[in-house]
C-alpha cells in the first residue's frame, strides 16, 4: 500500500501553478480565479488583451468548462463527488445536505459572508476511498458523518488548511494484484536508451510487433497510430498525453502519474523519437491539480539526466514536455475535444476524419494515447515485444490495470492478463452477492451474472479500465438515474440528439422512479436510446444510453411500469418532446447541433 500526502494551502497551490505554462488560457484563468474567486467581466477582458483572443472566445472558455465560475465562490470552496461509488450518499444520509446544514449554506450558492460555496461534481477519482470531496482542489476522502461535522467546525473557525488533520491529507494506493507493468519500476532511462540505440523505424517494429493497443477502451494499435503520424505532412508533430481519466470508477491514472510518472515520460519521448516530435503536452484532468508539484519534479529529473530536453543521449533528438490543466470537463476525454482544449478552446469533438495523426493539435500530426499505453510502450521497449505479446489473448497481448469499486472487500487496483474474466475480478476482491457489474463506467457494458463468465479483452469485453461493482441490495434503477444524470451534466451540448436526448433520458427514469410510466413509455425510452446512440456528434453521445440499452435487456424488471392509484398514468409529454427531437434532425443520418 502506498501513500501520498497531498494536503495544500491555498496559496500554495497558487504558487505551484504558476511554474506552468502561465501563457495557456486555462491557466490564466484559473490563477484569476484563485485571486478573485471567481472570474469578472473585466478578467476576461485582462485575459483576451493578453493573450491577443476575442473577448468572444474567452467567455466561451468560461462558460464551458465547469470549474470556473461567474459568481464568488466561498473561500473554502466544496465540491463533493456524486459518484456512485464515492459519491456522498452514504446509506441513508446524504452528507452534502448534513454538511450544508451545519455551515448554513445552500447547496450550489455561496453563503452570504463569503465563507463558503458547496456544491457537486463528477467522480473526482477516489472511488477506493468511499464518499470523497475536493476542498479548495484538494481531495478529503473516507467522509462519514463525524468527519463532516469536523469539517464544518474546521471551516466555522477558519482554520487554514495546513492545519488539518495530517491523516485526511494522505490518499492510499491500494494495489491488490500486480503484473507486467505495476511488479516492477523500469530502471530510469532505460526505455529512452533502448530507442536511441536504434533507428526509428525499429523502434515502431518493436511496437507493432508487440500488440500494443490502446489502453484507453477503443484498442486501437498503437504501432499503427504511431506509425500513421509519422507518415503524416506536416511542418512539426506532437505527442500528447491524455490524463484527463473522467469516466466514473476509474482512477488508476491516480496511481500512474504518482509512482509511474517516469516511465510515462520515457513512453512519450520514444513515441516523438518513432514520429519526429520535438513537443509533447501532458493534459492533466482538473482534478488532478494536486499531483501538478509532482508532475514537475518528475520532469525536472528526466531533464537533468538528459532524458528531455536538447540532443537527448548526444544525440541530435530534441524533445520537451509542457503540462496543460483542465478546468473540469469530462469530455476532454476524447482526443479531439482534449485537442481543441490544449488550443486554448472549449473541448467540443471535431468532425472526423481527418484525425488527429494527421491533423491534431494547431493542425499538425498528433499521437494521442493515454497514461498506461506510454507506460506500456516504455517497458516494451526496455524489455523486448516479446515480453509483452506472450501474455494475455491472440488478440488482446499484455495486461490491463482495473480500478475495482464498489460493492466488494477490497477496492483498489488490479493488474490482470488480458482476457482474465469477470468472475475472477468478483472472487479476487471479494465481491459477494453481486447482481451486476458495470464494465467500462457508464459508457461501457452493463452485465449480469449470467455473463460473469465473459472476458476482459479487446474481442469481448473492452474497458479503459472502470469495474463497478453492485450487490442484490443496490437500486439499478437508480444507478442508471445517476449515469443518466452524468452524460446530461457533461453533454457538450454541440448536437441536438445529445444534448436534449441526455435531458429527456434524465426526465423519462425520473418518470419510472415516480410510478409516473406506461408500457408506452418503455418502447420511447428504447428508441430515443438508440437515436441518441447512432446520431449524436461523438463518443459520449453514442454511448450515452449504453447503460439503459443493457438494462433493458439484462435486467427488464428495472424499468417495468408499475402502476399508481391503479391507473397508468400517460406519457404525453415524452412523446412529444421525442417527436420535436425527430422533426429537429436531418433526414440523411447526417448530426446537426
Amino acid at each position: 500500500m502506498l501513500n501520498f500526502v497531498i494536503l495544500l494551502t491555498m496559496s500554495q497551490c497558487i504558487q505551484t501553478h504558476t511554474d506552468s505554462d502561465s501563457t495557456h488560457i486555462l491557466h490564466r484563468l484559473y490563477a484569476l480565479q484563485q485571486q478573485f474567486l471567481h472570474i469578472s467581466p473585466e478578467s476576461v477582458e485582462q485575459v483576451a488583451t493578453q493573450l491577443d483572443l476575442p473577448i468572444s472566445q474567452v467567455n466561451s472558455v468560461v462558460e464551458f468548462y465547469s470549474f470556473f465560475s461567474r459568481q464568488p465562490l466561498g473561500r473554502y470552496h466544496i465540491l463533493f463527488s456524486n459518484c456512485t461509488s464515492c459519491g456522498y450518499r452514504v446509506g441513508n444520509e446524504n452528507l452534502l445536505q448534513i454538511l450544508s446544514q451545519h455551515l448554513e449554506v445552500t447547496p450550489g450558492e455561496t453563503r452570504v459572508d463569503g465563507l463558503v460555496s458547496i456544491g457537486e461534481t463528477s467522480c473526482i477519482g477516489m472511488c477506493d476511498h468511499g464518499a470523497s470531496l475536493l476542498l479548495n482542489g484538494v481531495p478529503v476522502t473516507a467522509l462519514d458523518r463525524y468527519k463532516i461535522e469536523q469539517l464544518a467546525q474546521l471551516i466555522t473557525t477558519q482554520t487554514p488548511l495546513i492545519d488539518w488533520p495530517a491523516d485526511w491529507s494522505v490518499v492510499h494506493d491500494k494495489i491488490h494484484r500486480r503484473d507486467l507493468l505495476l511488479n516492477d519500476h523500469l530502471v530510469s532511462g532505460s526505455g529512452v536508451k533502448a530507442a536511441l540505440a536504434c533507428s526509428a523505424d525499429e523502434v515502431l517494429t518493436i511496437m507493432m510487433q508487440s500488440g500494443l493497443r490502446g489502453r484507453g477502451g477503443a484498442g486501437f494499435s498503437t504501432g499503427k497510430k504511431w506509425q500513421f503520424c509519422q507518415q503524416a505532412i506536416g511542418d512539426t508533430h506532437y505527442v500528447v498525453c491524455n490524463a484527463d481519466e473522467g469516466e466514473p470508477g476509474t482512477f488508476k491514472d491516480r496511481l500512474l502519474l504518482r509512482h509511474h510518472a517516469n516511465e510515462m515520460i520515457e513512453g512519450m519521448t520514444i513515441c516523438a523519437f518513432i514520429i519526429g516530435a520535438e513537443k509533447g503536452f501532458i493534459y492533466l484532468r482538473g482534478e488532478y491539480r494536486y499531483l501538478l508539484p509532482h508532475l514537475q519534479t518528475a520532469l525536472a529529473r528526466q531533464r537533468e539526466q538528459g532524458l528531455l530536453g536538447n540532443q537527448l543521449q548526444g544525440q541530435a533528438f530534441n524533445f520537451d514536455i509542457e503540462i496543460v490543466i483542465g478546468a473540469g470537463a469530462y469530455i476532454c476525454g476524447e482526443e479531439s475535444a482534449l485537442i481543441e482544449s490544449l488550443e486554448g478552446k472549449p473541448g467540443i469533438p471535431r468532425v472526423r476524419p481527418p484525425f488527429p495523426v494527421t491533423h491534431g493539435y494547431l493542425d499538425q500530426p498528433t499521437v494521442v494515447n493515454n497514461v498506461e499505453t506510454f507506460i506500456a510502450a516504455a517497458h516494451i521497449m526496455a524489455k523486448g515485444s516479446t515480453w509483452f505479446s506472450a501474455i494475455g489473448t491472440a488478440q488482446s497481448a499484455g495486461s490491463k490495470i482495473l480500478c475495482v469499486s464498489g460493492d466488494c472487500q477490497s477496492p483498489g487496483i488490479y493488474e490482470y492478463p488480458l482476457g482474465a474474466s469477470v468472475q475472477q475480478v468478483l472472487s479476487d476482491c471479494g465481491a459477494v452477492d453481486t447482481l451486476a457489474v458495470q464494465v467500462g463506467g457508464p459508457a461501457g457494458t452493463l452485465i449480469g451474472a449470467t455473463e460473469f463468465n465473459r472476458k476482459l479483452c479487446f474481442e469481448d469485453l473492452s474497458t479503459g479500465g472502470s469495474f463497478l461493482i453492485f450487490n442484490q441490495q443496490r437500486s439499478l434503477l437508480e444507478i442508471n438515474r445517476n449515469f443518466t444524470d452524468f452524460f446530461m451534466h457533461e453533454s457538450c451540448g454541440f448536437c441536438t440528439p445529445c444534448r436534449v436526448g441526455t435531458k429527456l433520458l434524465k426526465n423519462s427514469l425520473d418518470k419510472i422512479a415516480n410510478g409516473k410510466v406506461s408500457p408506452h413509455d418503455i418502447d420511447e425510452i428504447t428508441e430515443l436510446s438508440l437515436l441518441i446512440k447512432q446520431r449524436s456528434h461523438c463518443g459520449l453521445g453514442h454511448t450515452a444510453a449504453n447503460h439503459i440499452l443493457d438494462g433493458l435487456r439484462n435486467f427488464p424488471a428495472v424499468f417495468e411500469p408499475h402502476e399508481k392509484n391503479n391507473v397508468f398514468v400517460s406519457s404525453f409529454d415524452l412523446d412529444a418532446a421525442l417527436n420535436d427531437v425527430r422533426e429537429l434532425l436531418p433526414h440523411d443520418n447526417t448530426t446537426v447541433s
